[in-house]
């Protein structure tokens, strides 16, 4: 049986944090997707270690992690998904 997901959207309570790299390439930034947190780390690791911690205690959640040419890498996510609905 295919079922036709077209009509769902995903419910938008998760949040959501991105560990990218600042302006410059030197630092990495995690930062919440609406813009409510914001923290700079001196490696790619320390941030990708803190993001993921902080996504744990703010389930449900997901880590986008970017490559260095700011390029998706990886995501995770934390907690139960949430619930499909009609659009």
């Amino acid at each position: 049986m295919h079922r036709d997901w077209s009509g769902y959207q995903m419910a938008s309570n998760r949040t959501v944090y991105h560990v990218v790299p600042n302006s410059s390439g030197e630092q990495w930034l995690v930062t919440q997707e609406d813009g409510s947190f914001r923290q700079e780390f001196r490696t790619k690791d320390e941030a990708v270690n803190f993001a993921k911690d902080r996504a744990r205690g703010h389930e449900p959640s997901q880590v986008k992690v970017h490559k260095s040419d700011g390029n998706m890498e990886y995501e995770s996510t934390y907690g139960e998904d949430p619930r499909w609905t009609p659009s």
